[in-house]
């Protein structure tokens, strides 16, 4: 059984730092892309960014572009997501996913329980 477990969200004034870190474990990734999502109240969940966790190929939404990093750790079995430069736009619960799917945009087939990031102005 696939688990994904977020951590390293909180408050943060705008123009800060977080790094959120997702641990998954039950398979091995290597075929799989692993992505964060976030949702803000009141809007879709969309997609942040992902990584092949093969090759390492990343893939970033324009939005994020410059600003947010993916990167794994495959002795940890963990991915995670630097972001810097806060907005009060970047709130949003985030969550990390995988997908076997050979494309980026999944569909993804598991999920985390997601993490709370807030930017305050």
């Amino acid at each position: 059984q696939v688990q994904l477990v977020e951590s390293g969200g909180g408050l943060v004034q705008a123009g800060g730092s977080l790094r959120l870190s997702c641990a998954a474990s039950g398979r091995t990734f290597s075929s799989y892309i692993l992505g964060w999502f976030r949702q803000a109240p009141g809007k879709e969940r969309e997609f942040v960014a992902a990584i092949r966790w093969s090759r390492g190929s990343t893939y970033y939404a324009d939005s994020v572009k410059g600003r947010f990093t993916i990167s794994r750790d495959n002795a940890k079995n963990s991915v995670y997501l630097q972001m810097n430069s806060l907005k009060p736009e970047d709130t949003a619960v985030y969550y990390c996913a995988c997908t076997a799917s050979y494309y980026p945009q999944g569909p993804y087939d598991y999920w985390g329980q997601g993490t709370q990031v807030t930017v305050a102005a």
